[in-house]
């Protein structure tokens, strides 16, 4: 019988064989802590709390889970079910942070005002950033998720970027010098502008720990050639009125 490729049989097969991979990695109802020398490739650990941005924690997921052996866990104060800015959508926690010790990567999401303000005012939170801070090789964050960093007391004397909006508190309030860039680097924190910015900075983060050849091969892989109908993400040329209508709809929206 003759075998006919095509594109469902070849997605089939995808599916297939990372579904028995997943199966595989998974790990057992009772695994501990997750630590650095778990794998071969690095251990990457995301922070969830209430009313993080969707697109924060998994755009980057996205990317950095294709790095080679490399391991993303989601981790929050507890195991479970956490829920968006929207309330729409949750993401399981697979460990909580009573189950991790090290971690070669970190990264903090950012959210609305109300998850901002619970997560930089959650002292369990921010003792325990500060603790996996020691001995990562990078700690990063997205959209106001370096206001967190900030809180905790990681980016004193550096620069970075953070939500458009939240640029003027983020400087006034830390000792922070805020840079208008999709992402900066400062030392071994790298932090990225709002929500989609993350998948650029990890592409970037992708880079320095496998090689731009390796970045390139996994922006490919996911398709990764953002060409918006519109030309209006920029907040330095966007117009006041226009500013104004996009924190209207981010209100609205979140719970």
């Amino acid at each position: 019988m003759t075998h006919v490729t095509t594109r469902r049989n070849v997605l089939r097969g995808t599916v297939a064989t990372a579904a028995l991979a997943a199966t595989a990695a998974a790990p057992s109802e009772g695994a501990h802590a997750v630590t650095s020398g778990g794998s071969a490739g690095p251990n990457i650990g995301i922070l969830l709390y209430d009313g993080y941005s969707l697109l924060d924690p998994t755009g980057p997921a996205e990317v950095l889970s294709r790095l080679p052996d490399a391991t993303v866990t989601m981790i929050a104060e507890k195991r479970g079910a956490v829920r968006t800015d929207t309330g729409d959508v949750a993401v399981i926690a697979e460990r909580s942070i009573t189950d991790v010790d090290r971690l070669d990567v970190l990264l903090v999401p950012g959210a609305g005002n109300r998850g901002t303000i619970g997560a930089m005012t959650n002292q369990a939170l921010l003792r325990w950033i500060r603790h996996i801070h020691r001995h990562t090789r990078w700690t990063t964050s997205v959209c106001t998720g370096s206001i967190v960093l900030a809180a905790a007391g990681l980016l004193d004397g550096k620069q970075a970027t953070t939500y458009w909006a939240s640029a003027e508190y983020l400087q006034s309030t830390f000792d922070v010098t805020y840079l208008p860039q999709r992402y900066v680097r400062s030392g071994n924190i790298i932090t990225a502008a709002g929500v989609s910015a993350g998948v650029d900075m990890a592409l970037y983060l992708a880079a320095l720990i496998a090689g731009d050849d390796t970045a390139k091969a996994i922006q490919l892989a996911v398709e990764y050639d953002p060409r918006p109908p519109f030309d209006s993400g920029n907040a330095a040329e966007a117009s006041p009125e226009l500013k104004e209508r996009a924190l209207q709809l981010l209100a609205a929206s979140q719970v």
